[in-house]
């Protein structure tokens, strides 16, 4: 079923999931603080539209979260009235302006709380699932291997969202671990740190994971 996307953010990865929502057949909204960004992206993706975050938000019928995780929350906050009843795939980390330690990125949350589930105590009426995360932007569609699909983490506290992003993550090209509720964004998050380690000390951008079973 088509449906209408908002997107919020102008970086790779609101541009790369956009441009696959477009791809699907969707109507995809991406909302930004500066259209500037997103000029040339608009004129590769002419059916998209660029709007504010709010505009995106109330757009959308599903909201593609996928700005830097210490604006996030402040975000949130100002959309909450757009975001009642939606499905939010959270693309979000909590990484802090810091420096990375030996290739290992700093966060400002702890493994006793996720960015995720700040956002849900903003929002509770908004149904947030984390996606998309622990990954390079440039595999979060149709990524390849030989022809082996790699496993995307998910978790939220509503039942039918997480459904609803596992159909978005398979048909992106991904098999889906759906690990249960908002909690276990406390070690999806994470995943992040591990993805990132080889990228920071060797340049390797090429991988992804994959639960054996």
């Amino acid at each position: 079923m088509k449906k209408k996307i908002g997107v919020l953010g102008s970086g790779q990865v609101a541009q790369v999931l956009a441009t696959g929502f477009l791809n699907l057949g969707h109507e995809v909204t991406v909302g930004t603080s500066s259209a500037s960004k997103l000029a040339d992206w608009k004129n590769n993706n002419p059916k998209a539209k660029l709007g504010s975050f709010e505009e995106a938000a109330k757009f959308g019928e599903t909201i593609v979260l996928a700005v830097k995780g210490v604006v996030a929350e402040a975000l949130v906050k100002s959309l909450a009235h757009a975001l009642t009843g939606k499905t939010i795939i959270d693309t979000t980390n909590p990484i802090a302006e810091k420096p990375p330690m030996n290739g290992v990125l700093q966060y400002f949350t702890s493994l006793s709380e996720s960015l995720m589930e700040r956002l849900q105590a903003i929002t509770p009426p908004a149904n947030f699932v984390k996606a998309f995360n622990s990954v390079g932007n440039k595999l979060m569609v149709n990524p390849s291997f030989a022809g082996v699909k790699p496993t995307m983490f998910i978790c939220g506290n509503n039942d039918e969202a997480r459904k609803e992003v596992a159909s978005i993550v398979n048909a992106f090209g991904w098999e889906v671990a759906d690990f249960g509720k908002a909690e276990a964004a406390r070690a999806i998050e994470p995943l992040c740190m591990l993805w990132c380690i080889p990228s920071m000390i060797s340049g390797q951008r090429h991988h992804a994971f994959k639960l054996l079973k």
